[in-house]
């Protein structure tokens, strides 16, 4: 072999090596894609084993969460969470996990879908539905992706119930309820704890809110209306609006409520 043959024979073993590593790049980055595709979102559940799923089970949605390694979801009553495997080619794998053990008038929902995330080894997405499916056989369950309801937040808000202290509503805030004005826009909220003024910033993805750090005025304050607000705010993890009723939840529980102004 003379030693143009040769220059062209490396060539082609270097124009394949080329397309190889090309090749796993492009799948890397489909089962990237695949997996960005279902994390991060909030999942209403709308079908288990072929039979449609009502919008709210026990006055709740239920839903699935997903993160890289981890999920969280209800069936409308209790929370139910565990760890996540999430593989290329669309495989999945949930872990029995924890959950908690409030009774409820419909458990029938709920059961089901922890039977069935157990059993789920692949998931699709397809048109905005996500179905979890055991080998090639019909989906266990169909989801649809809860929209983000940020921009309903915008205007102001103003509190009329709130959980966990003994003393009453009125008793707590006798001359001015706390208020939230939300700028969903620029991620900013800003109002008035019913004594000093206050501002700081939030993240929604779903029905999941985040606040930032508060920054308030610090003008002394009588009663524990104020530290009992700011300390429930940072307990709320999802929020619900209804026409122009507000509700923060913790978990499962409302902890908070408002009235739009």
């Amino acid at each position: 072999m003379n030693f143009k043959n040769i220059g062209i024979l490396a060539m082609l073993i270097v124009g394949l090596g080329s397309c190889s590593v090309i090749k796993k790049n492009a799948d890397e980055q489909k089962s990237d894609s695949a997996i960005s595709a279902v994390t991060g979102k909030k999942w209403q559940l709308i079908e288990i084993n072929g039979q449609a799923v009502a919008d709210q089970i026990n006055g709740k949605m239920p839903y699935l969460q997903l993160d890289e390694k981890s999920y969280s979801a209800s069936g409308g009553c209790n929370g139910i969470g565990g760890d996540l495997t999430l593989s290329n080619n669309g495989r999945i794998k949930f872990a029995q996990g924890m959950s908690t053990m409030m009774a409820c008038p419909d458990m029938s929902i709920e059961q089901a879908l922890s039977k069935n995330l157990i059993a789920a080894d692949n998931y699709t997405v397809k048109d905005g539905i996500l179905s979890l499916n055991k080998a090639k056989m019909a989906p266990l369950a169909k989801f649809k992706v809860v929209q983000d309801n940020k921009q309903a937040l915008s205007g102001t808000w103003e509190l009329d119930y709130i959980s966990g202290p003994r003393i009453a509503f009125d008793g707590l805030y006798p001359n001015r309820k706390p208020t939230m004005t939300f700028d969903a826009a620029g991620g900013k909220v800003s109002g008035n704890s019913s004594c000093n003024n206050y501002n700081m910033t939030f993240k929604t993805s779903g029905n999941t809110i985040n606040f930032g750090p508060v920054m308030s005025t610090k003008m002394a304050c009588e009663g524990n209306g104020e530290a009992t607000f700011f300390s429930t705010l940072e307990k709320v993890n999802t929020y619900s609006i209804s026409e122009n009723t507000l509700t923060f939840i913790m978990g499962d529980i409302a902890i908070m409520r408002f009235q739009r102004k």
